[in-house]
């Protein structure tokens, strides 16, 4: 799993980040990892994988070793530890999985999150995982991302507060050997709900906030960054007198750097333009209120992107 990055994809690209074409991490959990195991594991990102497993799961994976697929190469990814690389993402969320697909095949990926009051200050146990996964797809669509070829799919996040681990396991239809996968995330709210909303939609026409810089405010949080790439999180806040039915957020990004995803809105890039519009359950943006949405580009998060907008108006910062 690339996004959300796998202890094993995110130690790699930390240690990718000082350049030189070796890997030395400087995230502390990252390090103490190599210090344990070496670097092969973060060249082999990919590799935490049993042979014969064969939907064996639970039978073969001891309890405390989930992370490291019950292997010695891979046992320095089980570690507790609180610097492991997160990845920030919104409760209830639509996502934009992305696998790599070092060699493909065909098979389903079953994605499991810890349950609610697990201890993340213990190794992992399967009964710290919910009984259920909250996404499963078989065979999804083969693109193309920052680790090269990548199966991509759409899901829905499950409904969580604070620190968490999401838990991957991709069984192949055509062989015995199964992957697996610790991500290690932070679940914030505003992901809106876990199904779209049934009734029907406003009938009142579309409001725009007033033109003016008083009209909205914009800021933007680095949530985490590498060589060649960034992840970020907007907020804009309505703080004009008028709501925003349905509501558009715009802003500009610097020369070199793409928009892949987006998240808690449709996000998409023309030019520099990045456009960002109110998902279907998103309710209307009212005086007051605001709006986060998630991103992950290509390029370098300095200088920061500019020229914030809501619904046509200049925001301040």
């Amino acid at each position: 799993m690339t996004y959300p990055a796998t202890r094993t994809y995110a130690c790699y690209q930390d240690g990718r980040a000082g350049g030189g074409g070796d890997l030395n991490p400087t995230n502390p959990a990252c390090a103490a990892a190599v210090a344990q195991g070496g670097k092969q594991p973060l060249w082999d990102f990919y590799g935490v994988l049993i042979g014969n497993a064969g939907g064996r799961h639970r039978e073969i994976i001891p309890d405390g070793q989930l992370c490291g697929a019950g292997t010695t190469k891979y046992a320095a990814y089980n570690a507790v530890s609180a610097d492991w690389p997160t990845t920030n993402l919104q409760s209830g969320a639509n996502i934009t999985f992305r696998y790599n697909a070092w060699a493909p095949h065909p098979g389903t990926w079953y994605q499991y999150v810890t349950r609610d009051g697990w201890n993340p200050d213990a190794p992992l146990k399967w009964s710290d995982l919910e009984a259920t996964p909250f996404d499963q797809i078989t065979n999804p669509p083969l693109g193309s991302g920052a680790s090269g070829a990548e199966y991509v799919w759409n899901a829905r996040l499950p409904n969580k507060s604070g620190r968490h681990i999401i838990y991957s396991i991709w069984q192949r239809s055509d062989s015995a050997e199964a992957f697996y996968n610790c991500s290690d995330v932070n679940f914030g709210g505003g992901g809106g709900p876990t199904t779209p909303p049934t009734t029907a939609p406003p009938t009142t026409p579309p409001t725009t906030p007033p033109a003016g810089g008083d009209a909205c405010t914009a800021s933007i949080r680095v949530d985490s960054s590498w060589s060649g790439g960034y992840q970020a999180t907007v907020t804009v806040r309505n703080t004009g007198s008028a709501t925003a039915n349905p509501w558009t957020a715009t802003w500009t990004m610097p020369s070199g750097s793409t928009v892949s995803q987006g998240w808690n809105a449709t996000v998409s890039q023309s030019g520099s333009t990045v456009t960002a519009t109110a998902p279907s359950w998103s309710p209307p943006l009212a005086p007051g209120g605001s709006v986060t949405i998630g991103y992950i580009s290509s390029g370098s998060p300095s200088p920061a992107p500019s020229g914030f907008r809501l619904n046509g108006a200049v925001c301040g910062s």
